[in-house]
């Protein structure tokens, strides 16, 4: 130990001289030497001055200090009296730039190689452990680099890709949104997916949804009453030393031999991207690529600045360049495994977003080539054939990630979900409830409690509503009957609505008054046998027949079945509140006698649901939606908010016919309206 060491040699040196000047003063005058120190004591000297600690006694005061400070600090780092990691944890957690100041401030005192000053740095210093004859280290800015969460790499906090104001621009494969509509088991890409971001000078043309908007959406609510994050369970579980245990893993090695030769160009690269400074980061990157084109961390910094740029400027084309240039990356000779896995996750993800995803499932496909054993990447191959429809290659995929680790949680409750779809409701059960249990990265998602609670619900175990509470607690549901996955969070929640609670008084007005032009426009339709009315096809039936006649999808007229109801189109007109409604359909619907509609939610809490009775029979129909019973009635218009939970009974000896009218929560503001993706 150095400093112990010289701590020591000065702790001998100030005892010899000590001990000298004793004998000395011993052999020459005897007992002299306690008079003086007397004197001292009580502040006099001869010369009646007063005095203070003579030079000796100061020296050795200091001494005293000095070594109480080196074995204070040895104690502290020896012991671990200090939480060094909790320190930095909760500096990041304010969001100060530590990796900055410990790279600029200590890094100097980097002991052990590993890039940055921490606990095995003191010890290196203060000799508790032997200094590292490693190769030279990966400086924090460059080691952690935004990794998905399977990859289950520390993460520092200056060290990720670019905040994003707009959470639903970056989608990490547990973030994967599963698009349910009601709740069909369908696997579908993120709702932004395929609407590509326009460049800022750019106008709109055809596409009413703006993806450079700012969208103030949730795709999981929280409970109203609380307007506050809850943290996802497997973010708490990471917080037990167990689990850290098992997510904690080495740093990636993003350098080769020859990028660390020029490593103080990278970094100083590096700190013009982490400071924001993203146009001067670019120019600095392309410098690089020119001058060392064969540089793989040259290239994978010019492909981060291009993405950073792209999510600056909303640009498709500057994101399809950060694409290409992730390619180069893996293409390049000599390139580090874990800069290669980066770069074409990043890759993949990026095509994910712009809609490419049989783009992504080729990137995905090439990696789990160059990575056969790494189950995280088959995890998300699996999910990239579910984007794409191919459930069963996707099933495939998860039976062979079962098959080596059976208790991967990330594979079960996909697994799960896809038997769910094939409609193996029992089968699924046990895959969705042991997948959310493990506590896995990517398995705390609203959506699988969802399916676990509806799959539950139709097999007529009680459990369902305990899934449903837990989901809630964890921040996925509003409440245990309002499901919804789609949400703008703070918007007023009740089962029913009055015409006056929502403001659209003038819209039921027009529909009650109307209501026979309205259901003679629909059964002139049923009469034409056209097949226009389409049976419902969202396994929303326990049984019976159910179809439906649409006018209006997603805000879209659907101009062909207006001309069956045209005059029904027309005073729908006048209303943007429901014909603008990018998050909900006007429709006809037919139920015939036998058939019941399971407990379901829809998807949003941004709309609700006028139903307008058209032809009612007077005995056996009837709708509950949360713990409260309605029944229609003709010519009036029932208002309910179908984010909650709702079933329907049709028992009468005849059909009913309704006509269904979806508009804009009231408390929307106009520009979420308008920037609010469609559903």
């Amino acid at each position: 130990m150095a400093q112990r060491k010289n701590a020591k040699s000065s702790g001998n040196s100030s005892s010899s001289g000590s001990g000298s000047g004793s004998t000395s003063a011993g052999s020459s005058g005897g007992s002299s030497s306690p008079g003086p120190r007397r004197e001292t004591k009580h502040g006099g000297h001869k010369n009646g001055r007063k005095g203070g600690l003579s030079g000796t006694s100061f020296f050795t005061w200091f001494m005293v200090i000095a070594l109480l400070g080196v074995w204070t600090s040895v104690a502290v780092v020896w012991f671990d009296l200090v939480d060094y990691e909790e320190v930095l944890a909760k500096a990041k957690d304010f969001r100060y730039n530590l990796s900055e100041v410990l790279q600029g401030k200590l890094g100097i005192y980097d002991a052990d190689g590993d890039g940055d000053f921490d606990v095995d740095d003191a010890k290196v210093l203060l000799g508790l452990k032997e200094r590292s004859t490693s190769e030279p280290a990966v400086p924090p800015e460059e080691a952690e680099p935004h990794t998905e969460p399977e990859e289950q790499v520390p993460v520092e906090a200056d060290s990720s890709e670019p905040v994003v104001e707009d959470e639903r621009l970056h989608h990490d494969t547990d973030d994967v949104t599963y698009q349910v509509y009601e709740e069909q088991a369908v696997y579908e890409p993120p709702e932004n997916e395929g609407i590509e971001i326009t460049e800022v000078t750019a106008p709109p043309e055809d596409n009413p949804v703006e993806d450079s908007q700012v969208i103030v959406e949730e795709v999981s609510v929280f409970p109203v009453e609380e307007q506050q994050e809850v943290p996802p369970e497997t973010n708490r579980k990471i917080d037990d030393p167990e689990q850290k245990a098992k997510v904690k893993k080495r740093k990636p090695k993003l350098l080769n031999k020859f990028d660390k030769t020029i490593k103080a160009e990278l970094d100083a690269a590096e700190k013009l991207r982490k400071r924001g400074k993203i146009e001067e980061a670019v120019n600095a990157f392309k410098e690089l690529v020119r001058k060392y084109p064969q540089s793989p961390r040259a290239r994978y910094g010019k492909a981060q600045c291009e993405d950073d740029l792209a999510e600056k400027r909303r640009s498709n084309e500057v994101l399809r360049g950060a694409i290409e240039t992730y390619q180069e990356v893996a293409s390049l000779p000599d390139v580090p495994a874990d800069l290669l896995k980066l770069s074409l996750k990043r890759r993949s993800d990026r095509q994910q977003f712009l809609g490419h995803m049989r783009g992504s499932l080729l990137t995905l496909q090439r990696l789990v080539q160059l990575f056969p054993n790494d189950t995280s990447l088959k995890n998300d191959l699996g999910v990239g054939y579910l984007l794409i429809g191919d459930n069963d290659n996707a099933k495939k995929v998860y039976e062979e990630v079962l098959s080596v680790t059976p208790n991967d949680g990330f594979a079960k409750v996909h697994y799960g979900f896809i038997l769910k779809a094939q409609n193996k409701i029992a089968e699924s059960i046990p895959y969705l409830k042991e997948g959310i249990e493990s506590g896995d990265p990517g398995t705390d998602d609203g959506r699988f409690y969802f399916h676990l609670g509806d799959a539950m619900q139709r097999v007529g175990n009680k459990e369902a509503y305990k899934w449903y509470e837990l989901g809630h607690k964890r921040g996925h549901f509003a409440s245990v009957w309002q499901r919804s996955l789609y949400n703008v969070n703070g918007l007023k929640a009740q089962p029913w609505w009055t015409p006056k609670e929502t403001g659209y008084t003038e819209l039921v007005k027009s529909l009650e008054r109307n209501w026979k032009l309205i259901r003679d426009e629909g059964l002139a339709v049923m009469d034409k046998a056209k097949g226009l009315f389409l049976p419902e096809d969202e396994n929303l039936r326990e049984r019976g027949d159910w179809s439906q006649f649409t006018l209006w999808q997603q805000g879209r007229r659907n101009e062909n079945a207006c001309k069956g109801a045209p005059k029904t189109c027309t005073l729908l007109e006048k209303f943007p509140e429901t014909t603008g409604c990018r998050r909900g359909q006007i429709k006809y619907s037919i139920m015939h006698p036998g058939t019941h509609v399971w407990p379901h939610t829809g998807p949003t809490n941004c709309r609700l649901r006028m139903h307008l009775g058209l032809v009612i029979p007077k005995e056996g129909c009837k709708i509950r939606c949360a713990n409260e019973t309605k029944t229609w009635e003709e010519g009036k218009v029932l208002i309910f908010d179908d984010s909650f939970e709702h079933e329907v009974w049709q028992d009468a000896s005849s059909f009913r016919l309704i006509f269904i009218v979806d508009v804009w929560h009231p408390e929307l503001t106009p520009q979420q309206r308008r920037s609010l993706p469609a559903i």
